[in-house]
Parts: structure tokens; C-alpha cells; sequence
């Protein structure tokens, strides 16, 4: 919201440029002394590891040492499609590592979409279940490790996307970085509750790829007691979901970087999810999953476009394909796995983007010329008989707010923000390190109409701009304003990986997450930490 009434009380003053000094290796930084640490030395040869699953050979790229392509899994084809990932088998002699696996089958547009360009892009296949790793070089330093998880609404996205390259993390930090495909859509996300096959066939794929982080990352220089997973949108779903595995009674994980996780979401039962399967059975033309495992993928893919037309509800982000409560694999909310068992031992760094739903309503005409009842009618949803008190609400603090821009700002706090603070909340009773911050620089793309939407936050997370030049959300932002807020948000996660503290001397004070301050980030033009800074809302949302 643009006129929190909490906002802002500023604990200390920050510009977002200082962080640009703290990269540059200001004298006595940790990581900036680590990163200088990190020039590999060698003759140029190109790097190679040696696995269980037999020898790789990588390339040396901008001083760092890259491994792609590595597949973690067996190929999930033929009977193996619609099944929870399998060891890979392994291979003979050396395997090229040189260039990215194929991306999982996805819905895909030449040019990509008005807000994010492209997310995803071909090949794609079947044959999918690779990562990728860059690291300083693959030695013994047993450095901090960061696995990333791509977002994508469930249905896009690619661990081998430059948007994700970790060449950043890698080279300004001193990490291993390794960035991760898994399948997607209806090949990920289908349930038909077979005996031996569960459900959420997503999430047993990053279990695979994480334990092959566990198990191999030394060879690549990295420490597998030292593993931070961060994701964004679906992927922070999914790292939230992966923290109740664990290994020999600990987590699988140290630390976890949320952002935006979508934890408003209602995850569908067994019988709701076996219901989208039939509508999709429909739309294919297949009787059961025998026969939907002979489709080519493609039409399988194609039969995504009109499964939005049979799940979409009107002022609800659209999620054709969703994670099940199979029991099995998932029996909870992923958040409430960060509350108890062994994700009560992972450090959290969790956020969110001021105007998250802009992203997906704020350049749709239809919604534009959305009625004061319309929205009203969804607010009751959330709401019930407090709907009315609660558009007053969101209306007052936007000055000139539009119906639909009332709609929007629920919608954030419905699926993002509110959620979010919630599981910050009860993590600090429980007296679990957390760390709350908010995404508050706007784009002046599309004449303001985004806002800070949801994604705005990933290149400043990555300080990668260059990789960024093809997404039209970007346009117009100041480059010293934008360089200055990435370098600061760059190095803070680099921090958080490192130590489980975002803190640089780059940057204000950034203390916990906890009840008596409620201490929250305003990532910023000026970045400041502020008490309470969504005070108002979440005392307007009963948390």
C-alpha cells in the first residue's frame, strides 16, 4: 500500500547505493574478502569432478568453474512418467557438462508475455531432470552452498534461464550455486492416486536433486552441512515444502530465503485434485492414466491453455495446476513445516513485493473496469460480513484507488503478504530466527500501473541486470537507483547464506523478526527497517 499508516519509522538511514561499496570489498567485509579469495588459479584446463555416477567435465566461465546439464534423476519417460523421481543410473567415462539441459515442457510464446518477457524457453523435454552448477572452483574449501528453485506459477520456468545464472552468488560470495529444473504442469502436478505413485511428483524431484546436492556438492567445493535453498513464487513454495525432509534426524537444509511464496494458497484434497485430473482427462480426450501416458508431451502441454478456462475464478491469480494434500508427500501447509520438526532448525529470510497481484491483474483491461460489487463480492470471500469496512480500508489508503486497485492490494495480501507475516509471526513465538522484509521500489514501466509487482524483486536479488535486458517490467527504472538497491539486496542475501544474518555494514540495521518490533526491511530507493511496518493490515486481517 502506498499510505500504510505504520509507515514509516526509520531506524536507520541507508541509501540503496551503499551496497555498491560493500561488493567492491570495503576493508574488513567477510565476503568480500572470501570473494577476492575465490579467483581460481590454474592453466585454463578444463575443470572435471569425480561423482558415484561416474566423471563430468565442466567449462571455465568468467573465472568460475561451471557444470551443466547434470542429470540428478532418471529420465521420467515412457513408465516412468507420472512416477516420484528415480535414481539416475549413472554413465560410463567422462560426461560432457558443457551446455544446459533441455527445460521441462512448458506453455511457451515467441517474445514472452507484456510484464516478464519470456520465462522459459525451448528445448524443452520430457527428459528434463538436470541442475546446474558454478562454484569458485572444485576444490576442498567446502564453501556455503545455495540451491535455487525457480518460480513459474507451477507451470514455467528453468534452472538453466540467465535470469538464475549463478555466477553472481558464485563470484561475489565465495558459494557454490546450483540452480535446478524439475518438471512442470500437468507432468508435475497431475494426480490420479495410484498405489506407488502419490502425488506431487514436483516435489520428489527437488528431494532427489537436493540429496544429490548432500551427497556430491563437496566435489564441487562446497560444504553439504552449509546448504541454503532460496526460491521465488512456486519455488519458495517449494523450499517452505521441502523443509519437513530431513537426514539423519536433521534437516536437509540450514537456511531458507522465501520470496513471495504464494502461502495463501489453498492447496486442493485428494478427491479436489482428482477432479482438476478428470477435467484435464476430459480436455485430452483420455480415459485414465494409462492412456495419458502414451500422449506426446506437447499435447499434454497444449491441453494447459484450456485448463485455465476450467479452474480460473474470477479475482483469484489463476493456478491451473497445484500441489496436492496426498498425504504422502505433503500433509500440510508448507508453512506450518517451518514451525515444527526439522524445519523449526532453518534460519528464514521471507518477503514480499509491495504490489505482488500487479504483476498478474494490473495491465488486464478486463479487471480495469472492474465495479465496486465485484470486488466487494470477492472481498466477502476473505471477509464475510467485514467486507464493506474492509474496502473503506483499502480504499483510504490509495488515494484516487480504482476498484480494481482495491482488488489488487487483497489479492497481495490475500496470497503474499498476509500469509507471510503470519508464519513470521509464529515463528518468533516460537523464539525461531526469522527475518521479514518488503519489496517497495516501483517500476515506472506501463506508466506506474505495476507498481513493485511480484518477480521485481529477482534481478536485484541476483544484481544481474545484463541477463534482465528482454523483460519489459524493467523499462524506465534509474540505473543508479537500481545498481545501488541491487548491490545492497545482493550482498544481504550473500550475507544471510553465509552466516544465517542478512546483515552488511552496508545497510541499516536489520534486526529479527520479532513481536515486540516486528522489525520488517523496506527494500527502497532509501532502504530503512521499520516497526511494524504492515501493522495496520495485519491487524485489519486478524494475524
Amino acid at each position: 500500500m502506498t499510505n500504510d499508516p505504520t509507515r514509516r519509522k526509520v531506524l536507520k538511514n541507508g541509501g540503496g547505493l551503499a551496497g555498491a561499496a560493500f561488493l567492491a570489498g570495503m576493508a574488513g567485509d567477510h565476503v568480500a574478502q572470501a570473494a577476492a579469495r575465490a579467483v581460481p588459479q590454474g592453466d585454463g584446463t578444463a575443470p572435471v569432478v569425480e561423482l558415484r555416477a561416474g566423471r563430468l567435465r565442466g567449462v571455465t566461465e568468467g573465472g568460475l568453474a561451471v557444470f551443466k546439464g547434470i542429470p540428478y534423476a532418471a529420465p521420467p519417460v515412457g513408465p516412468l512418467r507420472w512416477r516420484p523421481a528415480e535414481p539416475h543410473p549413472g554413465w560410463q567415462g567422462t560426461r560432457e557438462a558443457t551446455a544446459f539441459g533441455p527445460s521441462a515442457p512448458q506453455p511457451y510464446r515467441e517474445g514472452g508475455d507484456q510484464v516478464l518477457g519470456t520465462h522459459g524457453s525451448p528445448p524443452f523435454d520430457e527428459d528434463c531432470l538436470t541442475l546446474n552448477v558454478w562454484t569458485p572452483a572444485p576444490d576442498a574449501a567446502k564453501r556455503p552452498v545455495m540451491v535455487w528453485i525457480h518460480g513459474g506459477g507451477f507451470i514455467s520456468g528453468s534452472g538453466s534461464l540467465p535470469n538464475y545464472s549463478g555466477e553472481t552468488f558464485a563470484r561475489n560470495g565465495d558459494l557454490v550455486v546450483v540452480t535446478v529444473n524439475y518438471r512442470l504442469g500437468p507432468l508435475g502436478y497431475l494426480y490420479f492416486g495410484e498405489d506407488g505413485a502419490d502425488g506431487n511428483f514436483w516435489l520428489t524431484d527437488q528431494l532427489a536433486a537436493l540429496r544429490w546436492v548432500r551427497d556430491n556438492i563437496t566435489a564441487f567445493g562446497g560444504d553439504p552441512d552449509d546448504i541454503t535453498v532460496a526460491g521465488q513464487s512456486g519455488g519458495a513454495f517449494s523450499t517452505a515444502a521441502l523443509a519437513g525432509a530431513r537426514s539423519k534426524g536433521r534437516p536437509l537444509f540450514k537456511r531458507a530465503i522465501l520470496q513471495s511464496p504464494p502461502l495463501g494458497l489453498r492447496i486442493p484434497t485428494r478427491a479436489e485434485s482428482l477432479q482438476r485430473t478428470a477435467a484435464f482427462l476430459e480436455i485430452v480426450g483420455a480415459e485414465d492414466v494409462a492412456e495419458l501416458r502414451a500422449v506426446p508431451w506437447p499435447r499434454l502441454i497444449a491441453a494447459t491453455f484450456q485448463m485455465f478456462g476450467r479452474t480460473a475464478r474470477w479475482g483469484y491469480w489463476s493456478t491451473p495446476f497445484l500441489p496436492v494434500l496426498d498425504e504422502v508427500t505433503l500433509d500440510r501447509n508448507p508453512a506450518d513445516l517451518l514451525l515444527s520438526g526439522p524445519g523449526a532448525d532453518i534460519d528464514v529470510l521471507i518477503g514480499w513485493t509491495r504490489e505482488e497481484a500487479n504483476f498478474a491483474f494490473g495491465l488486464d483491461e478486463a479487471y480495469a473496469a472492474a465495479t465496486k460489487d465485484q470486488v466487494l463480492a470477492r472481498a466477502r470471500d476473505t471477509f464475510g460480513n467485514r467486507a464493506a469496512e474492509v474496502y473503506a480500508a483499502y480504499e483510504g489508503a490509495r488515494p484516487g484507488a480504482r476498484p480494481a486497485d482495491v482488488l489488487m492490494d487483497i489479492i497481495s495480501d490475500d496470497l503474499f503478504r498476509m500469509p507471510a507475516l503470519a508464519l513470521a509471526e509464529r515463528r518468533a513465538v516460537r523464539g525461531r530466527p526469522v527475518w521479514a522484509y518488503q519489496f517497495d521500489l516501483p517500476t515506472p514501466a506501463h506508466n506506474g500501473r505495476l507498481g513493485a509487482a511480484h518477480c521485481l524483486e529477482l534481478p536485484f536479488t541476483f544484481d544481474n541486470f545484463d541477463k534482465w535486458s528482454r523483460a519489459p517490467f524493467l523499462t524506465g527504472l534509474d540505473p543508479r537507483i537500481r545498481d545501488g538497491l541491487a548491490a545492497t539486496v545482493h550482498a544481504s542475501w550473500i550475507s544471510f547464506i553465509r552466516t544465517g544474518d542478512p546483515n552488511h555494514h552496508a545497510m541499516p540495521r536489520w534486526d529479527r523478526y520479532d513481536r515486540d518490533s516486528r522489525t520488517t526491511m523496506s527494500l527502497d530507493s532509501v532502504t530503512t527497517a521499520t516497526d511494524d511496518l504492515a501493522g495496520h493490515w495485519r491487524r485489519l486481517h486478524r494475524i
